[in-house]
């Protein structure tokens, strides 16, 4: 993480148009640095994947921005307006600046179109100037980074578990470099297991390629573990935002605190947790930092 901003939001506001409205996100300002992971926590119905496509320009009505900005600030040196673009400049912009992994693999990958066929497609509608030789190349490097073997590009996605699924998504984001990846729970729905690895191979690629995320989840131990900093939403409000390690030790906002101590710790007893703070949340997950030790 270098400090220096590679997403801003100021004043976001977005609403439902239905009767009565439905103002699911309100005033939100967040800046995402270049290479760090932003966790944003909250319970479901909070407006935190309302905001993430807003971000990405992705609202499809009733859901419209009201209010606000969202610049990208690109590694040229330019800054991009996104509420601004037009249609074509927006379907550049897409996977291009910033890519999404939208939760529930399998609803996200085409069924009846094999893997290596919709890599293609992202390669032909963004870089037409591709050869055959040259997609097949970047295909198979790309599910070799994320630890899928390359023959699999010939399967369809009902072919594949879960857990390889949900890694194919994460090759198609990377595709074209993106300097920022957003991450709509990509967790759910499979088993603990199959969430570390996902979780792991998350922070090698980070690690290794320098994109910046925002993970979108409810399980604030989790982001605990592996973001920079945490923004907790409530009732579509940024309710809090710290760095990790704050919001674990140092929680300010009475819903952080309920968030906290809502997961129990394995070796207390029960009540444990209200006794003694969030002594609780390192005993469910170890040391910080666990993840990029390799250890579990």
């Amino acid at each position: 993480m270098t400090g220096e901003a590679v997403l801003t939001a100021t004043n976001v506001s977005i609403e439902y148009e239905v009767d009565p409205p439905v103002k699911a996100v309100r005033n939100v300002s967040l800046t995402l640095n270049r290479g760090e992971i932003l966790g944003l926590a909250g319970e479901s119905g909070c407006g935190k994947t309302t905001l993430a496509y807003g971000m990405n320009r992705l609202l499809k009505p009733p859901a419209l921005m009201t209010a606000g900005e969202v610049v990208f600030h690109d590694r040229s040196g330019e800054d991009i307006d996104v509420v601004a673009l037009a249609d074509e400049e927006l379907r550049r912009f897409r996977w291009d600046k910033v890519s999404m992994v939208f939760q529930g693999a399998m609803n996200s990958l085409n069924p009846v179109i094999n893997i290596r066929a919709q890599l293609f497609d992202v390669f032909t509608t963004h870089r037409p100037e591709m050869s055959k030789r040259q997609k097949q190349q970047r295909s198979e490097e790309l599910l070799e980074l994320v630890g899928v073997d390359p023959q699999r590009l010939s399967s369809f996605p009902h072919e594949l578990s879960g857990g390889m699924r949900q890694r194919v998504m994460i090759a198609m984001a990377l595709a074209l470099d993106p300097q920022v990846m957003i991450m709509d729970e990509p967790t759910t729905a499979l088993d603990v297991v199959v969430q570390r690895g996902i979780i792991r191979e998350i922070m090698r690629l980070r690690e290794k390629l320098g994109f910046a995320v925002i993970f979108i989840t409810h399980d604030l131990p989790m982001l605990i573990e592996i973001s920079d900093r945490i923004a907790v939403m409530l009732q579509g409000e940024i309710v809090e935002l710290g760095t990790a390690t704050d919001v674990y030790r140092r929680p300010q906002h009475e819903y952080t605190k309920k968030l906290l101590s809502s997961f129990p710790s394995l070796r207390g007893e029960r009540g444990d947790f209200v006794r003694t703070g969030t002594q609780s949340v390192a005993s469910t997950l170890g040391a910080r930092g666990t993840l990029e030790g390799g250890a579990a």
